[in-house]
């Protein structure tokens, strides 16, 4: 049974997500505040969570991250009033795994979640990869150049670990935009230029001559782990 952490302070909507939720055999905590919902995703371990942006306590862009850093892996679906795309790009370069805009359908919610748990279990596989110079401990969030360590962000190790499982795919920004952020409409793709070039920058020998992420002129990128 998966565990679903709901961190809401509207009692409405707590209630109506519990319904749905439950209904459909997950196991819901709720939590009506950061700091507990923070907690409470210390001691159970939801396997996803769903995160209200605007909380009375703790900024939810803050409880994204924290909630990352400690489970780089586990779903964050964000709820919001705000539609802002910039508030958009910016959570989800945070690590959240889609951005719901209120009001919103419970049912539409459901399928969301489920979606996102279903990806989360297509990509349980080996935690180590290793291409050129570079090894990526994903368990860990660690990445290595020529042995000395490089800082990434949530968001850059999941783009990255997209291109490793797809290697020599011609893969479009929008596919990206879909599978890696979450997004269902495509407001802008310059979001992925500007991920990939942070990738170059940290990774390439020569970020303005690039070897592992290509560009293919009018599709989208290729990862090329080889000679």
């Amino acid at each position: 049974m998966n565990k679903v952490l709901v961190i809401e302070d509207d009692p409405r909507i707590q209630k109506a997500l519990q319904r749905q939720f439950t209904s459909e055999g997950f196991q819901v905590a709720v939590a009506g505040n950061g700091a507990e919902g923070l907690a409470l995703a210390e001691t159970l371990k939801p396997d996803a969570v769903i995160l209200d942006l605007m909380l009375p306590d703790i900024s939810g862009r803050d409880i994204c991250k924290n909630l990352k850093m400690a489970q780089p892996d586990r779903p964050v679906l964000i709820l919001s009033a705000v539609s802002e795309v910039a508030d958009k790009v910016l959570l989800l370069e945070l690590g959240a795994d889609d951005y719901i805009t209120k009001p919103f359908s419970p049912r539409e919610l459901l399928a969301r979640l489920q979606a996102a748990l279903r990806r989360l279990h297509r990509e349980e596989r080996s935690e180590v990869a290793s291409f050129g110079n570079i090894t990526v401990d994903f368990a860990r969030m660690e990445v290595h150049k020529d042995g000395k360590p490089v800082v990434m962000t949530a968001h850059e190790l999941k783009l990255l670990r997209y291109f490793i499982d797809h290697p020599e795919r011609v893969i479009t920004r929008e596919k990206l935009l879909t599978d890696v952020w979450g997004y269902h409409s495509y407001p802008t793709t310059r979001t992925v230029d500007n991920q990939v070039l942070k990738l170059r920058q940290k990774l390439e020998s020569d970020p303005a001559r690039p070897h592992f992420f290509r560009t293919m002129h009018g599709v989208g990128y290729k990862f090329v782990a080889g000679e």
